[in-house]
This record gives C-alpha cells, structure tokens and sequence, in this order.
C-alpha cells in the first residue's frame, strides 16, 4: 500500500473507532475532550510570576491539558446522555482533520509566542537572554505527559467498571456502581497516598535527606571557639548538629574578620545551634533547654543583641541572615537557631509544617523567660528573624503581630510562605488602596514591606515607631503567593498596578494559574535577587532598619551592603 493511498485514506477517515463499544483504554479520544485540552494547554504558555525552562512547560502544559481533557470529556458525556443528536461519519472526519490541521499549526503559534513573552521576562527581572525554547519538544512532552494522564484515567474507570460487574452478580445495576466507583475511589487514595507517596517518595526522600544530614560540606571544620555550639566545652556535640547546623556553626565570622572590616576592635559572636531532637513531643522542650544552656554558657544574654531565627525544613539558616547583625554590632551579638527536621522545606511544608511551629514556640518561650527575668538595663535587644518556612516557624512563637510588638524589640522576616499567620493578619488588615505585594499596614507605624529595601523603607512618609518589623517580599516570589485558592480564585497580587517585576501580560486562568505558579516553585531561585524567591544582601538594610546600634548610618549601611554583595556566601 503506497504511501499517498495511507494518506488519502487517513484523510477521509482520520479517527479509529473500536471494535467493542466497550473497550475503555483502547479507545479512540473524545473530540471535544481534545479541543479543550488544547485550549488548556495554549492558556499554560502564558506568562506566570517567573521564566520557566522549556521542559517545566512542557510539564505544566501536559498536566494543564490533561485537565482540559477531563473536563471536556465531562461536557461530552453530558451531551451525550442529554440529546441523541450524532454526528455524521463525513463531519467527524472533517472535525478530527480540522482538529489535526489547527492544533499543530496554532499549537506552534502559540509556543512561539510564548518564547517571545518569555523572553521580555527574562529582560524585566534581569535574567540572562540565553532562553532556548524547543518548541517541538514542549509540544512533544506536553503530548505525552496528557496522554499518561488520560491512559491511567481510563485504566481506573476500567477497574471501576470490572468491580461493579462483579458485585453486579449479587447485588442491583446501581449498588453494584456505587460499589465499584467506592472501592476504586478507596483504592486510588490508598495507592497514591499510602504506598506511593508516604511509603514510596516520601520514604525515598526521608533516606536520601537523613544521610545528607549525616555530612559536611567542605571547609567546615569542627571550631575550637568557646562561643559557638559544637565546641570543645559545648553542650552539644557537633555531630549532633546536622550539616545545615554545622555549616551555619563553621561559617561565623572571626572577630579579626569583623575587626577588619568595623576598624575598631570586635570580639567573637555567639552562635548557638541545637540540631533536631528525638523523643517525640518531649523534644520541642529539650531543644529549647539546649538552647538556653548555650546561651548561659556562651554568655549570649550578655551580648548586646540577640537574635533567635527560623529555619527552613533542612535546618538551613541564609548566612546573609545573621552576618550583617554580627558586623553592624563589632561581634557583640548571639543568634540562635535549632532544627526541627532534615527534610527539604517543600516536603516540610507538607509532613512537618505543625512541627515547626512547635519548635519555635518552645524555643522562643524558654529563651524569653530567661530574658525577661534579667534587668531591664542588662539585657540584650531581643530581635527575631527567618527566611521561608522559616519565616512562618518564627511567627507561630507569637499569638499575633501585637503579641510580637509586646515582646521583642523588632522582627526581620524574610519570603513568607501564605500560610504564615502574623502575614496574612497584616495582609489582609492592610490600608485601603494599597497593594497585596507592597501593603501598608497603619501608616507604616510599626510594618514595612521592601522589594528594594533602600527605597522602599522610606515609604510611607510617616512616623516609624519602635519595635520595627521588616518583610523583605518580591513580587515575584512565588512562595509568598502559592495556595490552593489559586485553582478557581483570581489572586489579589493580579490586581492593577502589578508588582514591579511581574509582567503586565500576565492573566488569571482557573487551574492554569495555579499549576504555573506551582512550576514556578521550582525555579523560584532562577532569577537575580531582589526577584523569586532571592533576598540577596536585602537583610543589610533591614537590620539596620530594625535595630541599628548607635551612631550607625546609611553610609554604615551601604558600606556593608557592599561588603556582603562582594562575598561569595552559598544562596
């Protein structure tokens, strides 16, 4: 057979029709379904918060058409069971060909627009133009992942359907479906979420994680200092500390380094770590015992300031986070921090999200009630800070911002994630007319938000009371905005004027929005700080806005915030 006669016959018939009605898997895919889907996936090539790679939207633009799949091969079924109508075999023909016809050549247009719309956002947030964007391949694995999603749909409607014929021997047509959709229903939870994810990923992860703990990065060494944890005189042992734990430990500036850079003599910091407890709930309270021991042992409550910091799920702690407190105050300062989980912040954010702020919680309490108790004219300024998850395990020590305001003496807090409660308090109790992605809260009394804190902490023009507290949050930050509301709400950070690094093209789609910016989760770090989910040396300003020391000024400041920039300190 030649091949022009295949392509005339495929012409004339280009769509194959099973040869048992009943077959499920096999069978050719619904017309209406494919359209949606393809509508679907055109929606997914429009711009989100950050620039995506093309494989991640070929990714996005799989699962978004698998979607559209699902919800127009709905909207078919429903016709289907509503009206009689069919249509001919010669308008099938002609609507499959169209289909093909179309889809390729309006698929093509649309990715190619894409790149371009990529491309000027790469440009806004100052991310290198070398943006390869394969255009057959996005189609391609779009085409695929779809395509996975509807054979293992199908493949669970057969099973379905298998069990309500087996009960149907015993029981009525319809208890019998009701049955076998419960007992799938039943099966397809307790596969996806017992054995695959918490006993398959999960359980991979919680591997891999636990013996990335058990490491050392290279340079960091066991320190021989009396005023860090993980010493020769420390109650913690530095094996005990985590890698994150030992990599924030090894990494504290020397007081020759602070010397060197304040003119003036400096003396060593304090850094206290207590790495992740065992013994259930009883931990939480033996970590903050740990951590108060150190602080009496390191002298941190008679150092000038003391800064307690959120974590994110590793332990990790951005080392642009405590350095510029340590060199604004000639070393004259203790941090503290303390691991509740070895496992990455996004797997945190799922399986230990309460553990968190438990954690802080008892850490904050212990450390506080020692605090208190000291002379008013003695003690430390008590400031708190964290970045990420971190940012929310710090704010679940608190009752609510006014509760924050009573007890420390001002607050750095860096990306939060929506779920962060003092955040959304402030959030939604913002001045009217001001934006989601730069609110003013009371005038700016107490709360200021900053993209580009130099400028953006000026503002707005009224008094700025003591305690402080300072969110560092880009516009671009996808871990600030992502939530579940995002499938069928249109976000407020959508809403006109945008951030000053969020594209005008870009558009509120149900479901769509929401798998973008979950994509854009995974190249939240992709871009040049102050964009996604990258600070920079953004917590120079902020600390020196917080809780500057005396005679400190905006040429200490920027001083600083160059010597910072200049650093190559790990992000």
């Amino acid at each position: 057979m030649s091949v022009l006669h295949l392509l005339v016959r495929w012409l004339r018939r280009p769509y194959w029709d099973a040869p048992d009605p009943a077959w499920i898997v096999r069978r050719w895919p619904d017309l209406t379904a494919c359209c949606v889907a393809a509508l679907f996936f055109w929606l997914s090539l429009t711009p989100s918060l950050l620039p995506r790679p093309w494989y991640l939207q070929g990714l996005i633009g799989g699962i978004t058409a698998a979607v559209g799949y699902t919800a127009g091969a709905a909207a078919s079924a429903l016709f289907r069971a509503l009206c009689r109508y069919r249509p001919a075999e010669r308008t099938r023909a002609r609507c499959w060909l169209a289909f093909h016809v179309l889809g390729i050549v309006l698929s093509t247009a649309a990715v190619s627009w894409s790149a371009h719309a990529q491309r000027r956002l790469r440009r806004l947030q100052e991310v290198e133009p070398s943006l390869v964007w394969h255009t057959p391949m996005i189609i391609l694995i779009a085409v695929a992942v779809c395509a996975l999603f509807v054979l293992l749909a199908r493949c669970v409607r057969l099973v379905a359907r298998r069990l309500a014929r087996f009960f149907g021997r015993w029981v009525p047509r319809p208890a019998a479906y009701v049955i076998g959709t419960a007992l799938t229903a039943l099966l397809v939870t307790v596969g996806s979420k017992d054995v695959l994810y918490e006993r398959g990923f999960i359980d991979i992860v919680d591997r891999i994680s636990k013996a990335a703990n058990l490491s050392t990065a290279d340079g960091i060494t066991q320190p021989a200092s009396a005023y860090v944890s993980g010493g020769p005189t420390s109650v913690v042992d530095w094996a005990e500390l985590g890698a994150e734990g030992r990599n924030f430990i090894g990494s504290v500036p020397r007081k020759q380094d602070i010397a060197a850079f304040t003119g003036r003599p400096a003396k060593d910091p304090v850094r206290v770590y207590v790495g992740e407890q065992e013994g259930g709930d009883a931990h939480f309270r033996r970590t903050a015992d740990l951590a108060v021991q150190e602080l009496e042992r390191t002298g941190g409550f008679d150092r000038k300031v003391l800064a307690l910091l959120g974590t994110t799920g590793s332990g990790w702690v951005d080392p642009r986070m405590p350095e510029p407190l340590e060199y604004m105050y000639g070393g004259d300062s203790a941090v503290v921090a303390t691991q509740y989980s070895y496992l990455p912040s996004w797997i945190s954010f799922l399986v230990d999200k309460e553990k968190a702020a438990r954690d802080a919680r008892a850490v904050f309490d212990a450390v506080y009630a020692k605090w208190s108790a000291l002379p008013a004219d003695d003690r430390p300024k008590l400031v708190v800070g964290g970045e990420s998850l971190g940012t929310y395990a710090t704010e679940a020590g608190f009752d609510g911002l006014d509760d924050m305001l009573d007890k420390v003496d001002g607050a750095l807090l860096a990306g939060p994630p929506n779920v962060s409660p003092i955040w959304r308090e402030v959030t939604a109790g913002r001045d009217p007319g001001s934006p989601v992605w730069r609110p003013e809260y009371d005038h700016g009394r107490h709360v200021r938000f900053a993209q580009y804190p130099e400028r953006d902490l000026r503002r707005p023009d009224g008094p700025w009371e003591h305690p402080r507290v300072v969110y560092l949050q880009n516009a671009s930050d996808p871990v600030v905005w992502w939530t579940p509301d995002l499938l069928f709400h249109r976000p407020a950070w959508l809403d006109r004027p945008l951030g000053p690094d969020v594209t005008d093209e870009m558009r509120f789609w149900p479901v769509v929005t929401f798998w973008q910016t979950t994509v854009d989760l995974a190249v939240s770090f992709g871009a040049p700080p102050p964009h996604g989910h990258r600070y920079g040396t953004g917590a120079v300003d902020g600390w020196a806005a917080v809780v500057p020391p005396p005679g400190w000024t905006d040429r200490d400041t920027a001083r600083l915030r160059a010597y910072e920039a200049a650093k190559d300190a790990p992000y």
